[in-house]
């Protein structure tokens, strides 16, 4: 059988006053925010020794819909930030006035020697663009070697 357990939630101030009671018990905490409640609301009911056929019931003012509105408004409000300061154009910001510009850009490490492919001589040398691009080659049928052989 489903027993319930009714999480109750009172404002108070900032804070927020928990009461969790089922299984014959009642425990109370309380959290600053009903994000903060509704989480504290969890462990309560983990330590009333809850099995995993338990229903919590969240209450604000006697009413499920007024947890839910309350606890959903909070979690999908922004949090409030000061205003985005935009500089006048042509000015430059002050991190980029301090900072020194690097002096050149520094390349990529090479590739450890296990990965490294043979040189070639510079004349049967491609780009690295075009190595990279480059389809690998089809082997050819055995009737085209031999005639390149005999050639």
């Amino acid at each position: 059988m489903v027993e319930a357990i009714t999480a109750t939630y009172v404002q108070e101030d900032a804070d927020w006053a928990i009461t969790v009671s089922g299984h014959g018990k009642e425990l109370t905490a309380r959290a600053p925010g009903i994000i903060a409640a509704r989480d504290r609301a969890d462990q309560l009911v983990e330590e009333l020794g809850s099995n995993g056929k338990t229903t919590v019931v969240h209450l604000l003012n006697g009413s499920a819909l007024d947890f839910t509105s309350a606890y959903m408004t909070a979690r999908l409000t922004l949090p409030k930030l000061p205003p985005l300061e935009v500089p006048p154009p042509g000015s430059v910001p002050k991190q980029q006035t301090t900072e020194k510009a690097p002096d050149a850009v520094v390349p990529p490490a090479p590739a450890p020697a296990s990965e490294k492919k043979p040189a070639l001589p510079p004349s049967k040398q491609l780009p690295k663009a075009v190595e990279e691009s480059k389809p690998a080659p089809e082997p050819a049928p055995a009737a085209e070697k031999a005639a390149e052989a005999r050639a």
